[in-house]
């Protein structure tokens, strides 16, 4: 496919040069182009994505909600997405990838705080979807089960290698953002499934050391398991937009409802900025204020 053969960083020159000749744009919108994709190419470079395949929906939600989280306007957050919208209609046009990442999500609101937290019930019923019959069944709800059991980023699961996974220690060392190393808990339910997957792990082809792999030996790539939660959503009747996100945003806010304190949970997320992680008090604030008026005698 042509995009294993243009990087990320060798497009840039090729989207502004498209961009002056094409859109006819005024020399001050092209200069905060200019400055809203390199900073989302630096963005996507500390995700490891090196080509236009490998973006997923999640990237461009993960770089705005950064951007959030540094307190900008919501005026310059709205131009960065109009210039990274602009981008991918360039990749998708010039080939370079089969489908625009900005209009896969079901909501236009791309620059939404956060997704609609899944119920404990909706995750229930996702969780289950994976026929554990099947060895890829087994792989897959062994992955859901991460997802949702440590709150992880796209990016960090699909490079997750099986050496930083302890079972007897019920611990994970995730590589993050900014190339830095933490610590999570793996939980009992997601020690069974990732132990039910690893004997069958071993009948396939070893071409990587990563923990998800296909049969044919090689780890999955991030479309692929974002496309494959998709579809155990729609197995799972769950009717609202589910990513690999929505889990992570699941994750925090369902531990953080139940008791968690604010720091763990920034440290399991991986946030340097605590101020990111309270975007999910406001949510279940929110929640409480609304059961507040749905319950009480004297709302």
């Amino acid at each position: 496919m042509a995009d294993d053969l243009f990087p990320l960083e060798a497009l840039f020159d090729r989207f502004m040069e498209s961009a002056v000749f094409e859109a006819g744009l005024s020399e001050n919108t092209l200069a905060a182009y200019a400055n809203d994709i390199r900073r989302y190419l630096q963005s996507l470079n500390e995700q490891g994505v090196e080509r236009p395949g490998d973006i997923v929906f999640e990237d461009v939600t993960d770089h705005l909600a950064c951007l959030r989280a540094e307190n900008m306007t919501p005026r310059s957050v709205t131009r960065h997405l109009s210039a990274i919208r602009r981008f991918h209609r360039f990749l998708l046009e010039e080939g370079l990838c089969d489908i625009d990442v900005t209009e896969l999500a079901e909501t236009p609101h791309l620059s939404r705080k956060l997704p609609r937290c899944l119920s404990v019930e909706e995750v229930e019923r996702l969780l289950a979807a994976p026929d554990c019959a099947t060895p890829e069944g087994l792989r897959d709800a062994a992955m859901l089960e991460l997802f949702y059991a440590c709150g992880l980023r796209i990016s960090e699961v699909t490079a997750l290698p099986t050496k930083h996974v302890n079972l007897e220690e019920g611990i994970i060392r995730v590589l993050g953002k900014g190339s830095k190393f933490r610590v999570v808990p793996l939980g009992g339910r997601a020690i069974e499934k990732i132990a039910a997957w690893l004997p069958q792990r071993m009948q396939w082809a070893h071409r990587d050391e990563a923990l998800f792999i296909g049969d044919s030996g090689k780890r999955l790539g991030r479309t692929t398991v974002w496309r494959m939660i998709k579809q155990y959503a729609r197995h799972a009747n769950i009717a609202q937009n589910v990513t690999p996100h929505a889990l992570r945003h699941s994750f925090a806010t369902h531990m953080l409802d139940n008791g968690a304190d604010l720091r763990s949970v920034q440290e399991m997320l991986g946030h340097a900025d605590i101020g990111t992680t309270q975007i999910y008090t406001h949510v279940s604030a929110e929640r409480l204020s609304n059961a507040h008026k749905t319950f009480h005698p004297r709302p």
